[in-house]
């Protein structure tokens, strides 16, 4: 009705111009003394038609307009099924559509190369500035001292924000390096402890570890990154308490610390970018991007990621690992 509407609305005017004509047909005949029966015949006459081409018209608008609301899914990928032109504005839109069009594909393949172009650059530089990380990291290990052993600390969180920097690019890359296995989740679980072990130590924060025994269809490496993340943050507002990590249900594993937990008014918005929150905004350091790549990491394993906490009682974070339907670019 919408669409029959419309339609009719572009022909309004024709009508009152026929209807005027017929009128004042109607009135000279009258002041003629003319019979109005022929006037009568010629209205029905051309009423006839006039519904007849309107038929026609009708079925024509509505093809070309289901064709065009079909054509808007992929308006942005190609232009080439437009439907023939009814006339020369028309062509002249289309025209005007080709141009456009033409000019998004133009930016878009600068746009692309110039992320390409920065996305190898800064690939590039991570990877480079590995090297002389591993090296302070072996000279600091021949000494032992608390100094050393600080600098160590520091050293440590640097490499971490260079892999996140790493993660953050390889994320949103074109080429995605993920790799799905059936990997076995406590393997995953102990090469993370064994990373932030000396953390755990330094910080005095006690690990409450239960194998989980549980086979997973996922990327190691990627989870891995999650799982590090976690316990990253699980360190950094749990100073001196204990973190645990344990398997409830049958594939929802658990990393919970008895921290300083996060405020109320805080959890809806803690994945997304850039967003830190009281504890964040607390503590200087804090990027709000952690939890934000955990989130579109989780995403693109095809699992969830969600977050329980209370101020003053710790956090609770569940990664659930039942199979969702994967993310492909």
């Amino acid at each position: 009705m919408n669409d029959l509407w419309s339609f009719l609305k572009q022909y309004v005017w024709c009508g009152v111009y026929l209807a005027l004509c017929f009128c004042a047909c109607g009135v000279i005949f009258a002041l003629c003394g003319l019979p109005l029966a022929p006037v009568l015949y010629v209205l029905g006459l051309c009423l006839l038609l006039g519904l007849v081409f309107l038929a026609v018209g009708y079925v024509r608008f509505w093809r070309k307009h289901r064709l065009l609301q079909g054509l808007m899914g992929e308006i942005c990928l190609s232009i080439a099924h437009l439907p023939g032109t009814g006339g020369p504005l028309e062509g002249d839109y289309q025209a005007l559509l080709r141009q456009l069009f033409a000019a998004k594909t133009e930016l878009e393949t600068t746009s692309s190369r110039k992320y390409q172009d920065l996305l190898e650059y800064y690939t590039l530089w991570v990877h480079q500035i590995k090297t002389p990380i591993s090296a302070m990291d072996l000279l600091l290990q021949q000494a032992d001292t608390p100094e050393y052993l600080e600098l160590r600390a520091e050293l440590f969180k640097i490499q971490q924000y260079v892999e996140m920097v790493l993660c953050y690019l390889r994320l949103d890359s074109e080429s995605s390096d993920f790799v799905f296995r059936t990997c076995g989740l406590d393997g995953i679980l102990r090469e993370s402890i064994r990373t932030y072990a000396g953390q755990f130590i330094r910080r005095k924060v006690k690990l409450c570890y239960e194998p989980v025994e549980l086979q997973v269809l996922t990327d190691a490496k990627w989870l891995q990154f999650v799982v590090e993340q976690l316990l990253s943050n699980a360190l950094k507002y749990a100073p001196g308490g204990m973190v645990t990590i344990r398997l409830e249900g049958e594939r929802t594993l658990v990393i919970q610390d008895d921290g300083i937990g996060i405020a109320p008014e805080d959890l809806p918005r803690i994945f997304e970018k850039g967003y830190t929150g009281l504890n964040g905004r607390g503590n200087q350091r804090s990027t709000g991007i952690g939890l934000y790549l955990c989130r579109r990491i989780m995403e693109r394993l095809g699992n969830e990621i969600a977050i329980e906490s209370e101020p003053g009682r710790g956090t609770r974070v569940l990664l659930k690992l039942e199979r969702k339907s994967l993310e492909f670019d």
